[in-house]
């Protein structure tokens, strides 16, 4: 029996991509009307309903979330106690995706502490059973509960989250930096994603990026809340300028976004030198070699290097001479240029060193670090499947959180900027006189026009929110160049003239605070563009009830000299 719905309410909190800066997945999170989740719990835990509660929670979660239908992964809470309870305990959750067509590998259990209360051989058997049923796993509050590492080391676990307490004392404190260091060596090492969690600061962000993390949640991108929100998801404030965070979309990720402490030799180090930095257990996989002023002259990798002086005679021949004999030339890059252009490097090197670790360079040339190119291929790889799961398969087309993210990232750094609204004039009946298919075909001409718009616009974004609706964000002096493209295109379906509604609010400097208000502020204007015989365009300002209709039928095309009207306060 789940908890009523009125005592039990759920809010749903991003995880965002650090590469691609979209968001991966959702986590739910139970709001009682009294009290908090954990104080239901521990009730429930005196009571001796631990596992009922817990678990009834979790497919309530999967109930609150299907009203919304974000597609994306579910994150569900469940306590240690709970995942090492016979199978039969899973059935409510395991009926509840049933009922709104989840399958549990899209579904990931964050098991939580207490792990003290259940026997580590039973909760470990639980969490293997878990995984047979298809869910993907995560260990919860690692750094705040009492998880044993003999059990961090065995389950079968796909995530990692790293509790806020930890996170809190970045990037000062040099303590805290050598944790999360030594949880990206062993997620890298097993192929676990670690998730750093209670992010609120752009120094944490700035710190977990240069670090190496990839995924993280906290308030600085979204609080948790509703399904309401997620088109409107907050970004990122603005950082200092030596410290900038991209918003929106990585679609190119920086190099520095992949940058691994460096292990350096003086450059007149000797091959036995090398050596001993490479043989120890899971040493690095390159060394360089660096002069006084921190300028790499040489490159060694691991794997020719040892294949060499561990071969016959190797040692005699090169033990004691200079490392720089069996070194190359070093492949280098700036650390704000992008992964596309290492991959181009790598590509035009000797194809023996395509592997080789690339060292990054600050202006000066100075040794930054290094990358792995392997790394960076996988991480491209993964923004391109973000990136494309995000568009719609009908226009390619992202969603509505690319406007979103440009929206606020525009009014983060104060540019005056147009959003607008574009929508077909009784789409219903379109497809009811004409068809399905031919609908889709004037929704695919309406994209394809949008696409050629934005590589003529470099500044104009465009999402598909959805059947008809089109979303857009441009400058001021694009409104009228997009309005033109796309009122004097003669749109039909299968030979049914159809037209096109335009809403647009032109957005002055702090006129609005935020993407949801910009959005909210829409609507209305959506209604009154509708209400204009037809194509039609309409046009008005925040904190105005003065709404220009520019076009429509009986109005004649807008003059080139009335564009410049558009920067001017109503």
């Amino acid at each position: 029996m789940h908890p009523p719905s009125s005592a039990v309410r759920f809010a749903f909190q991003p995880l965002y991509s650090l590469h691609t800066g979209g968001v991966v997945a959702l986590e739910a999170l139970a709001r009682p009307t009294r009290g908090s989740a954990h104080e239901m719990l521990d009730l429930a835990r005196r009571e001796r309903r631990l596992v009922e509660v817990d678990v009834d929670l979790a497919a309530s979660a999967v109930h609150a979330e299907a009203e919304y239908q974000t597609l994306l992964p579910l994150h569900l809470n469940l306590t240690a106690v709970s995942a090492a309870a016979p199978e039969s305990a899973l059935d409510p959750l395991l009926d509840s995706l049933a009922r709104y067509g989840r399958r549990p590998r899209e579904v990931v259990l964050e098991v939580g502490p207490p792990f003290s209360q259940t026997w580590p051989e039973q909760l470990l058997a639980g969490l293997h059973r878990l995984n047979e049923l298809g869910f993907r796993l995560a260990l919860d509050g690692l750094g705040r509960g009492d998880l044993p590492l003999n059990l961090l080391a065995a389950a079968p676990v796909d995530v990692l989250k790293l509790d806020r307490s930890v996170l809190h004392r970045l990037p000062g404190d040099a303590a805290a930096v050598a944790v999360v260091e030594a949880l990206l060596h062993y997620t890298s090492r097993t192929d676990v994603r670690l998730v750093a969690t209670g992010v609120e600061s752009e120094p944490q962000l700035v710190a977990l990026r240069k670090l190496g993390v990839r995924i993280a949640q906290g308030n600085l991108f979204a609080a948790a809340a509703d399904g309401t929100g997620w088109s409107g998801l907050s970004t990122l404030a603005t950082p200092d300028p030596d410290e900038r965070v991209a918003h929106g979309p990585l679609t190119t990720p920086k190099v520095r976004d992949f940058l691994r402490p460096a292990s350096t030799l003086a450059h007149d180090a000797t091959c036995d030198d090398v050596r001993s930095v490479l043989a120890v257990e899971n040493g690095p996989s390159g060394v360089v070699g660096l002069d006084a002023d921190e300028i790499p002259q040489w490159t060694i990798d691991r794997t020719r290097f040892l294949v060499s002086v561990t071969g016959p005679y190797g040692h005699a021949l090169h033990a004691k001479r200079p490392a720089e004999r069996l070194a190359d030339i070093p492949h280098t890059i700036h650390a704000d240029a992008g992964a596309m252009e290492l991959l181009e490097l790598v590509t035009d090197a000797d194809w023996r060193r395509t592997g080789d670790d690339v060292v990054v360079v600050d202006g000066e040339g100075r040794c930054q670090g290094v990358v792995l190119v392997t790394e960076v291929v996988r991480g491209m790889a993964e923004a391109k499947v973000e990136e494309a799961a995000a568009l719609s398969p009908l226009t390619r087309l992202p969603g509505s959180d690319t406007v979103a993210r440009d929206v606020d990232r525009r009014i983060a750094c104060r540019e005056p900027f147009v959003a607008a609204w574009l929508d077909v004039d009784s789409f219903k009946s379109v497809n009811d006189s004409v068809g399905f298919a031919a609908g889709d075909d004037l929704i695919r001409a309406l994209g394809r026009t949008l696409t050629d718009l934005t590589a003529q616009l470099p500044k104009m974004t465009v999402s598909h929110v959805g059947g008809d609706d089109f979303l857009i964000a441009c400058d001021v002096d694009e409104i009228a160049q997009v309005a033109a493209a796309l009122l004097d295109t003669p749109w039909s379906a299968e030979g049914l003239p159809v037209t096109v509604s335009l809403a647009t609010l032109v957005c002055a400097t702090s006129s609005v605070p935020s993407y949801r208000d910009a959005s909210r502020l829409l609507a209305p204007l959506k209604k009154r563009a509708k209400e204009v015989p037809g194509s039609s365009w309409v046009l008005s300002r925040p904190g105005s009830e003065r709404v220009e209709v520019l076009r429509g039928r009986g109005r004649q095309p807008l003059p080139a000299q009335r564009v410049p009207e558009l920067n001017q306060p109503a």
